[in-house]
C-alpha cells in the first residue's frame, strides 16, 4: 500500500473527564476505542438513554472550567484516577465531593460512570475514536471568522501539521493515516455544535463562530477516524496518507 507524508503531529490532547478541560501529551497509546484514557470518565442523566444521556457543558458550561488529568498507574480492568482541579483552585478526584461539585449547576440528579478497560467500545467519546484537527484548517476558520482561535475550543486529539496548504481533510475520508506504528481510517467530518461557541477561559458564548462554520463550512471542521491497527505515538511522528 502506497503512502505519502503529508506532515506531523504537532500536538496530543486528552480529555479523561467528558465535557472537562483534559491535558496535553507527548506521548500516547491508541487502544481499539481510542487514545487511552480518552473520556472514560463521565457524568450521567440517568432519566435519559444512549447519547443523550451524557451531562456535557452544552448543558453545564461551567464544565469546561474544570482540568482533569489522569494519574498513577491504572489495571487491565481499571482505568487511572484523576486530578481535578477546579477554576477556582479547588482539587478533587473521581469521588462524591466531584460530584456535588458539578450537582450545584444542575436542578437535574447526576450520577457518576466510569468505562472498564476491557469492555468499553467507544467509551464516552463523541462519533468515532480519533478527532482530528489541522493547523491549516484552523487558519482558514481564523480568516473567516476575522479573530484568533484556541484550539482548545474543537476538543481535538490530534492536532496535525500539514507539509502542504492547500490538503484538503475531505481527501482523506475513505482513507488511512498512518502515524507512529498506528493505523487509523478516516471515517466522516466532525459536525460542529454550540460546544466551539464557548470560550474555554472565560467560558462566554459567541455564537458567531459557529455561524460562520454553518455558512462556510457547512458545519464540518475536523474529521474522525477509528482506530485499525493499536501502537504508540509522540508528538513529532509524520503522518502519512495512504492510497
Amino acid at each position: 500500500m502506497a503512502a505519502s507524508c503529508i506532515g506531523e503531529l504537532r500536538e496530543i490532547h486528552r480529555f479523561p473527564v467528558k465535557s472537562f478541560a483534559g491535558e496535553r501529551l507527548e506521548s500516547g497509546t491508541i487502544e481499539r476505542y481510542g487514545l487511552y484514557g480518552d473520556r472514560c470518565y463521565a457524568f450521567i442523566d440517568e432519566t435519559k438513554e444512549g447519547w443523550d444521556s451524557f451531562i456535557t457543558a452544552r448543558s453545564i458550561p461551567e464544565m469546561l472550567g474544570y482540568k482533569a488529568e489522569l494519574i498513577g498507574e491504572g489495571s487491565e480492568n481499571e482505568f487511572p484516577n484523576i486530578h481535578v482541579t477546579s477554576p477556582v483552585g479547588r482539587h478533587f478526584t473521581w469521588n462524591e465531593a466531584l460530584l456535588d461539585e458539578i450537582q450545584r449547576f444542575s436542578k437535574k440528579k447526576i450520577t457518576m460512570h466510569s468505562y472498564d478497560p476491557q469492555k468499553s467500545d467507544l467509551l464516552a467519546v463523541d462519533a468515532s475514536s480519533i478527532l482530528i484537527v489541522t493547523t491549516t484548517s484552523l487558519r482558514k476558520l481564523e480568516e473567516i471568522w476575522g479573530n484568533r482561535l484556541d484550539l482548545r475550543r474543537f476538543r481535538a486529539n490530534f492536532i496535525v501539521a500539514l507539509d502542504d496548504e492547500s490538503i484538503d481533510e475531505s481527501d482523506w475520508i475513505g482513507k488511512r493515516l498512518v502515524v507512529g506504528d498506528t493505523h487509523l481510517q478516516v471515517d466522516k467530518y466532525c459536525r460542529r455544535c454550540s460546544m466551539i461557541t464557548i470560550d474555554p477561559d472565560t467560558l462566554k458564548h459567541d455564537t458567531s463562530l459557529l455561524r460562520k462554520v454553518n455558512e462556510e463550512m457547512n458545519l464540518n471542521f475536523g474529521v474522525y477516524a477509528s482506530v485499525a491497527q493499536v501502537g504508540q505515538i509522540h508528538v513529532g511522528d509524520k503522518v502519512y496518507l495512504t492510497h
